[in-house]
This record gives C-alpha cells, structure tokens and sequence, in this order.
C-alpha cells in the first residue's frame, strides 16, 4: 500500500459513496487508476467492506467485556457480532478483552444488550460508555 492508496482510503472512509471521479480529482489520478486501487484494495481484504454510519438519534455505546482467560474470545466475538444493534466487535489489549460499539434504540435497549452479555458463560465483567459525540476521523 502506498500514500496514494492511503490517500483513496481516507476519503472512502469520510464517504464511501464519494464518486471514483471526485476522488481522482482530489487525488491528482485518473478515474481508471482510482477504480482499480479500489478493486485491488478489495480483493487484497484490506478493504473488508463499505458501511453506512447514520444519525439515528439512536443511543450509541461501548460495552467493555471481559472474558475468562481460558476462553476463546474470538468465538465469544463472533457471537456477539450478530446481534442485531451491534455495529462493531473488536477484541483488544488491556483490563478489558472485547469492545463492543452498539446503536440502540434507547437506554434500555443498550441495558438488555449489557444483560445479555452478561447472561454469557465466558463473559466475566462488562463496563459501558456512553458515545456523547462522534466524529469521523
């Protein structure tokens, strides 16, 4: 990956939907050369896929959760990954050992979420943030 291919992501990731044409123009390139970075960036898995982040008014959280240390977190994520108001899952370093970043409809929603971590065998401890602000990087 080169700064050009970092250059493509970093607009892709404040709007995926950007036109490959107002990308090669932001970027100095072709529209060609920007669909086929794209395309290679695609199927090299460095781009794993294209979202929507929304506005929801909804009610955004982290649950932190810690696991067992005998356990499988990855099967625990994968678990976790499916539930319908989880946008994202992430195992990472520190006191906790899974992220969770959730969109829920109301606080309650964001506490049945916490319970049913909780109810999980592995799972040994949650902490919840509330998302007050965000803002795309």
């Amino acid at each position: 990956m080169d700064e050009l291919d970092r250059e493509i992501l970093s607009i892709l990731r404040r709007d995926a939907r950007t036109p490959y044409t107002e990308i090669a123009d932001q970027v100095g390139t072709s529209e060609g050369t920007v669909r086929n970075r794209v395309d290679r960036l695609v199927d090299d898995g460095i781009i794993e896929r294209f979202t929507v982040a929304t506005r929801t008014g909804n009610v955004k959280s982290m649950i932190e959760v810690g696991v067992d240390v005998n356990v499988d977190t990855e099967a625990v994520t994968d678990h976790i990954a499916e539930w319908p108001a989880v946008d994202f899952v992430w195992q990472v370093s520190g006191e906790e050992d899974i992220v969770v970043v959730v969109d829920a409809a109301d606080t309650g929603a964001v506490n049945d979420l916490i319970t049913k971590a909780r109810e999980l065998d592995d799972v040994v401890s949650t902490k919840t943030r509330l998302i007050l602000d965000e803002r795309v990087g």
